[in-house]
Parts: C-alpha cells; structure tokens; sequence
C-alpha cells in the first residue's frame, strides 16, 4: 500500500469516528435530524471534502436551517475535522443539508 493510500486511510477511519460522535451528539440536540454521510475525493483533499447533514422532514430541516441549529451543525463539522487535522477556510462550503427520502415500494419497513 503506497504511503499516501495509508495516510488517506488513517483519516478517513478518524474522519467516520469524529463525524459519529458529532452525528450522536446533533441527534440528542437538533429535531428531525436523523444522520449524516461524508464524500470526498482524496485527489482534491480538502476541498472535495463534504458532509451532509440528513433531515425526516422538509419542515424539520427548514427549522434548523432558520435557527441556532445550523451554526451548531457547522460548529460540530468544523470540530470533527479539526480533531482529524483537516483545516479549510469556509466550513460552510463544505456542508451541505438534506431530506432523507423513503424508499419506493418499501412500506412499512423502517431502519
């Protein structure tokens, strides 16, 4: 495994432990947030670097969006990468806010 592989590995598994411990704090915290997921390009590190927040409800993520949530949503973000290392100017830019959509045809079988 080149040397850069391996770096990339190690924070990527310390990236998934700080966004867990801020998706279980945020999920005691915010209403209607129910997860969140993180995408990133290791060729364009940081900048590719993105984490969605992900709602049950249109209203619910309005509602954070409007309030104290989202700048606590960003706080939590920025955290969990500064615990990593990873420094990027704008958290904002990095952060997106989503709808978890049901699954078609899928009734009645929940998580």
């Amino acid at each position: 495994m080149a040397a850069s592989k391996r770096k990339y590995a190690g924070i990527e598994r310390e990236l998934i432990r700080t966004l867990t411990d801020a998706c279980e704090t945020a999920k005691s915290e915010i209403v209607g947030f129910q997860w969140l997921t993180h995408d990133v390009d290791y060729q364009r590190f940081p900048e590719s670097l993105l984490v969605t927040w992900m709602f049950d409800s249109e209203a619910n993520r309005a509602r954070a969006l409007a309030g104290a949530e989202k700048a606590r949503m960003l706080a939590l973000t920025l955290a969990a990468f500064e615990a990593v290392g990873i420094s990027v100017a704008r958290i904002n830019e990095h952060v997106a806010f989503s709808v978890e959509q049901p699954a078609r045809g899928k009734r009645g079988q929940g998580h």
